[in-house]
C-alpha cells in the first residue's frame, strides 16, 4: 500500500454511474488510472465529489477495492468515510482501510458532535492520525467547519480546505504544523508556491494537467481553469461530470440527478 500521506495534486473522483444509476466499477477505476496517467498523486474515492451521500457501504467498498487495485502501489488512495456519529464514523474507516484505502476523509458530523470525540473514534480505527484528513467546507447540508484555532487539538493529520480562503490557507500554513490540501482550484497557484503539501480537487477529474502546472506556480495555467471554476460553482457536480465526459468520453450520469 501507498503512504497515506501525498505531495502534489489528488482527485477527489467523480463516481461513474452507468444509465440506470448504478454504480460502473470498472468505469470509475479506468477513470482514476487516468488521471493518474496524467500525474494525478493521490485519488479520493467517495469522498468529496463522489455522490458519497448516494452509495451504499457496500458500493463504497467495492469501489475502493477496484481503485486500489487498478493504480500503482505509490499513488495514495483515501475513501471517504464520514458518518453523523463516531461509532459510526469508526466503522466506515475501518471498512475503507479494509479495502484497501490508505487514508480516510471525514466531515465534522452535525447535531453537536464534538468533533474530537468524531476525529479519535476515526483515527482509532483508522490507523493512527496520519490517516485522517478532515474536511474543511461548511455550509453544505448544515455541515460545520473547522476552525483554524481548533486543528492542533484535533487527531488528524491533514486538512482538506475547500473554502476558497487565501487568509485562512495562509494561517493553516502558519500556525498549525499538520499537512493542508487546498480544495479550491482558484488557489492552486497561491497554495503550490507557500508551500502547500498538495491539493484535493474535483477539477482534477477534467483538467488534471494544467491543476498540476498551476499547483506548480505556473499563472497561465491558473487562468485557463477559471472557466471550470465559474462551472463547479454555478453548475456543481452534474456540470463538472459533463465536461469531464465531453473531454474523455466518460457517463455524465449523476446519481444526485435521478429520481
Amino acid at each position: 500500500m501507498a503512504e497515506p500521506t501525498f505531495t502534489g495534486v489528488g482527485v477527489a473522483l467523480f463516481t461513474v454511474f452507468d444509465g440506470n444509476g448504478e454504480v460502473d466499477v470498472a468505469g470509475t477505476a479506468a477513470h482514476a488510472a487516468r488521471v493518474v496517467e496524467a500525474g494525478v498523486r493521490a485519488v479520493l474515492v467517495a469522498g468529496t465529489t463522489g455522490e458519497a451521500e448516494t452509495l451504499t457501504d457496500a458500493e463504497r467498498e467495492g469501489l475502493i477495492a477496484a481503485v486500489r487495485s487498478a493504480l500503482p502501489a505509490d499513488v495514495t488512495v483515501i475513501a471517504g468515510a464520514g458518518a453523523s456519529w463516531p461509532r459510526a464514523a469508526a466503522d466506515r474507516a475501518a471498512a475503507a482501510r479494509k479495502a484497501g484505502a490508505d487514508a480516510v476523509l471525514v466531515s465534522p458530523a452535525r447535531g453537536g458532535v464534538a468533533a474530537v470525540e468524531l476525529f479519535g473514534a476515526v483515527t482509532a480505527a483508522a490507523g493512527g492520525a496520519d490517516r485522517v484528513i478532515g474536511y474543511q467546507n461548511p455550509g453544505p447540508l448544515g455541515v460545520p467547519g473547522i476552525e483554524v484555532d481548533a486543528l492542533p487539538g484535533l487527531p488528524i493529520g491533514a486538512v482538506k480546505d475547500s473554502s476558497g480562503d487565501p487568509v485562512r490557507l495562509l494561517r493553516e500554513l502558519d500556525e498549525w504544523g499538520g499537512r493542508t490540501y487546498v480544495g479550491s482550484a482558484a488557489l492552486l497557484a497561491l497554495a503550490g508556491p507557500l508551500g502547500a503539501p498538495g491539493a484535493l480537487l474535483a477539477f482534477a477529474n477534467i483538467q488534471p494537467e494544467a491543476c498540476i502546472a498551476a499547483f506548480g506556480g505556473d499563472p497561465e495555467a491558473q487562468r485557463s481553469l477559471t472557466g471550470l471554476v465559474v462551472t463547479g460553482r454555478t453548475g456543481g457536480v452534474r456540470a463538472l461530470k459533463q465536461a469531464a465526459g465531453e473531454r474523455y468520453g466518460i457517463s455524465t450520469v449523476s446519481r444526485l440527478g435521478l429520481r
